[in-house]
């Protein structure tokens, strides 16, 4: 089969690897019709999260069941299904206790209470290095989904593949950041990135009733298309204290109730954030985070969605004590809600697809990695057709 495949940072080539098969009989061989590129494989293909070996990458995708394990009774081959990018067993401790990211048994090689740096990590997750159970994702014509009597869902046959894509990880991912801010209805909402994460929490904040929706980003085509989508207030990040000061004069000097940071520990930086980094010993940089800290109000809560895969000096304890700010971060939970959403999606009361600019097929995959990762030709999100004949 045709599979994305990373080899070394910057460098991932289609190429014909060994179909799989199934392992274990709660398995299902999955054919790929939909997969996208997200921002977390960005921090594989630049090196930041290190892979040794190659791996087929790839954690947004869906497809048509192609073959299933002797266990799997409520999948049939033929069905049509998408896939929660986290990869749960359904029964361990965590499992049963709504977190599937903490899964006891998908990582056993590297699972651990600890999380560590390198060691003691959560649950596994698809094309995601070896730290994360080494699974092959899903930028390939097949995958092999474990666990399958766990995660997919069927899909309406109503509903498009592009409808429905992103209930894999970047509608849940965002709905989750507003979700943990316990919105009432009325509040005002500051989402730092307007990438495909950032879009998918703009649209979750219309969801809960937010009253003001202030998206920021360093890319001004970016704001601008959320802008259209939603409807949304936005700043281009220039300066970080005048980007601070402009959320507290549009909030009566007090911040933001929530603040969500889409971004992770690789924004764009200048010299001097990246020789804090060299001189700290750090990768990447918090300060979208610290940003968030500041721009929202007392008493009021910041949802971490973006990647932070080390420790950071400096971090700001004494002003989240001072100001009483509530913290939430991780992996989306996305079976957990994954069905709410897609009731969401089929009652057309949320629209997903509308935020896709590139439709590339998978032998394309490294001009769509280049285009996301370097943000050319104003793309925001790419997905790919693992069966469509490359166009160059």
């Amino acid at each position: 089969m045709k599979a994305a495949v990373i080899h070394s940072p910057g460098t991932i080539t289609c190429d014909t690897v060994e179909d799989p098969g199934i392992k274990n009989p709660t398995d299902i061989i999955l054919k790929v019709t939909s997969t996208a590129i997200c921002g977390s494989d960005l921090h594989m293909y630049s090196g930041a999260i290190p892979q040794l070996r190659p791996m087929v990458m790839g954690h947004e995708f869906m497809g048509v069941v192609e073959e299933t394990g002797k266990d799997i009774t409520h999948l049939k081959v033929g069905d049509r299904v998408v896939v929660p990018f986290p990869i749960s067993c359904g029964s361990c401790f965590f499992c049963r206790h709504d977190l599937p990211t903490a899964c006891e048994h998908s990582n056993p090689d590297h699972y651990g209470p600890e999380g560590g740096l390198i060691t003691e990590k959560g649950g596994a997750l698809f094309g995601y290095t070896d730290l994360y159970g080494g699974y092959d994702g899903g930028q390939a014509q097949y995958v092999r989904v474990p666990y399958a009597h766990v995660g997919p869902r069927k899909v309406p046959e109503n509903l498009t593949d592009e409808q429905v894509l992103f209930l894999t990880d970047i509608f849940p991912t965002g709905y989750t950041g507003v979700m943990w801010g316990n919105l009432k209805g009325g509040e005002t909402v500051a989402i730092f990135g307007a990438g495909p994460v950032g879009s998918m929490s703009a649209k979750s904040s219309i969801l809960h009733g937010a009253k003001k929706i202030i998206v920021i980003d360093t890319r001004q085509y970016r704001l601008n298309q959320i802008k259209n989508l939603t409807g949304c207030d936005t700043i281009l990040w220039e300066d970080g204290k005048e980007v601070i000061q402009q959320i507290r004069d549009l909030t009566d000097g007090r911040g933001a109730d929530l603040c969500i940071d889409a971004v992770g520990f690789e924004p764009d930086r200048n010299f001097l954030d990246r020789a804090k980094a060299v001189l700290n010993l750090e990768k990447g940089s918090i300060k979208v985070l610290e940003a968030c800290m500041s721009s929202v109000r007392r008493g009021g809560t910041v949802s971490i969605l973006g990647v932070y895969p080390v420790n950071y000096d400096n971090f700001k304890l004494g002003q989240i004590f001072d100001k009483g700010i509530t913290i939430k971060a991780g992996q989306c939970n996305v079976h957990t809600i994954i069905d709410k959403l897609l009731d969401y999606v089929q009652s057309g009361q949320v629209v997903l697809d509308d935020i896709i600019t590139h439709r590339l097929s998978l032998e394309d995959v490294a001009k769509g990695y280049d285009i996301f990762d370097k943000k050319l030709d104003d793309c925001v999100k790419v997905v790919l057709d693992p069966w469509k004949p490359s166009a160059l």
